[in-house]
This record gives structure tokens, C-alpha cells and sequence, in this order.
């Protein structure tokens, strides 16, 4: 039986649950009900994917939560309760958005791939969290949406990761309206990968992590890295740098080792290198 690297959820404290086990990190939100993103939460958040980052031992990631709610966004309260200081909460703002940007940049440029597990509703920087992760797989009776226009905050930082996903109008429907959307149409919008059944929404987010962590994590990362860079960039410097990405690739050991294993009718050993 695979050693679990973490206490018992019981046994842990604090806003995000660890587990490891397999090369598989799972991060679970653990503040019900709302699971808000609080610094505390994004603060922890980060610490453990800065660790996954350096550890040869994590191969994939998984954000996950407890309770109805994925994560309704910020702490609305936690953001309130600055408005008495005496800039009238200018300077916790501009922490708070800083250190969200830095989460969920954190989430793009980590070398090992994110999967996020939605069950409930992902709202505001709730939903940005998902849609800065590189898989998300839904419960069908998730929901998502972008509200801030129904309290006269509009979810401008949401809509980085929401517009690099969906289309254009979609993006602002959702963010000009603030409506619900269901499980099915974010996955026609792009913002999800699959939509399944609750009762197996752990079994096949799990299959996909087992899939993606048995893969070079070398490869892992330089595939992960070269999508979001050439992403941002025209066609032509688009291919010029991915050429580049290949002949590296290629004279890497682990792609001699994958080739030379596809062409003996062997199983690949990696070595990361």
C-alpha cells in the first residue's frame, strides 16, 4: 500500500489539507463553507506549490475542496474589515490582489501540472483558480461564475485566467452579467476538461493525475512551460520557438530513453534528465 506523506485530515490544522502519495500532491481547500481566499489561504496555497516545485517526488498536483463550495473568491469579510484603516484599506487591497496574481501565477508557472477537482460552486477568484489550472474535471453539479458586477466589484483579476480560457464573448457574458453558469456549458466555454458524476468525480481526477504521473517529469516540464509561453506569441515566433524546444527535447535522455522504449516494445524508465 502507498505511503500517504501527510497526517491524517483530522491531524491536520490550518485553511489547506496535504496528502501525497504516488507522486501525486493533493491540495484540498479546507475553510467550509465558502473555502474563501483569504491571505492566510493563498499564503498556504503557495507555500505548498512552491514546494511541489522543488520536490523530484511530486509529479502532478491536484486542488480539491471541502464541503458544497469549491471557493466563493475572496474573503468579502476579511476585505471589509479594512475599509477603517486609515487609507480606507488601499494598502491591504493591494496585498490581497498581488498576492492572488502571485497564486495563480504560481499555479502556471510550477513545472508540474495542476488538476483541479470541482464539486460546488467556483465563483470570482474562485473560478479564476480553476481556470488557472492546466486540467479541471467538474462534479455535475458544479457551478461557476463571476458575480463582482452584482456588488459593483468587477472581476477584473478573475478575468485574466477566465479570458485565456474561454472565448472572448463568452468571457464577458459571464462577467458582464454575473449569471450562473452549469458544469456543461463551462465545459462548452472551455473552462473545464470533463463533467462527471459526483460519486466518481475523485476516481477519475485520480485516473488523470496516475496518467500524467507516470509520464517523464522532465518532458512534463518543458511541454507545460513552452504551452504558456508560446501561447502569448505570433505564429511565426511561435514556431521558431518551439522548434528550438524540440531539439532540446529530443537531446534529452529521457527522450532517447521514451523513443528507444516505444521502438524496443519496452516500458520507458525515466530519469528525469
Amino acid at each position: 500500500m502507498a505511503e500517504i506523506v501527510a497526517m491524517k485530515r483530522e491531524e491536520q490544522e490550518g485553511p489547506v489539507l496535504v496528502e501525497e502519495a504516488d507522486g501525486i500532491l493533493r491540495l484540498t481547500l479546507a475553510n467550509p463553507p465558502a473555502n474563501a481566499l483569504s491571505l492566510a489561504t493563498m499564503a498556504a496555497l503557495k507555500v505548498e506549490l512552491d514546494r511541489a516545485r522543488d520536490d523530484p517526488a511530486v509529479r502532478v498536483i491536484v486542488l480539491a475542496a471541502t464541503g458544497k463550495v469549491f471557493c466563493a473568491g475572496h474573503d468579502l469579510k476579511e476585505l471589509t474589515a479594512h475599509r477603517a484603516d486609515p487609507d480606507r484599506g488601499r494598502t491591504f487591497y493591494e496585498k490581497t490582489f498581488a498576492e492572488c496574481s502571485a497564486l495563480m501565477q504560481a499555479i502556471v508557472r510550477n513545472p508540474k501540472p495542476v488538476i483541479a477537482e470541482v464539486e460546488g460552486l467556483a465563483t470570482a477568484a474562485g473560478l479564476q483558480l480553476v481556470a488557472s489550472c492546466d486540467l479541471a474535471v467538474a462534479a455535475q453539479e458544479a457551478t461557476f461564475c463571476t458575480p463582482g458586477v452584482h456588488i459593483g466589484l468587477f472581476c477584473s483579476t478573475p478575468m485574466v485566467a477566465v479570458s485565456r480560457n474561454a472565448s472572448r464573448k463568452q468571457a464577458m457574458e459571464m462577467l458582464l452579467t454575473g449569471e450562473t453558469i452549469d458544469a456543461p456549458t463551462a465545459k462548452e466555454f472551455g473552462l473545464v476538461n470533463r463533467v462527471v458524476p459526483r460519486e466518481y468525480l475523485n476516481q477519475i481526477v485520480g485516473k488523470y493525475a496516475q496518467t500524467i504521473a507516470s509520464k517523464s517529469p522532465l518532458t512534463l516540464k518543458i511541454g507545460k512551460e513552452a504551452f504558456y509561453r508560446q501561447v502569448e506569441m505570433g505564429l511565426a515566433e511561435a514556431y521558431d520557438y518551439t522548434g528550438r524546444v524540440m531539439v532540446e527535447n529530443m537531446l534529452a535522455r529521457d527522450a532517447e530513453e521514451g523513443i528507444g522504449a516505444f521502438i524496443g516494445k519496452r516500458q520507458p524508465d525515466w530519469k528525469g534528465k
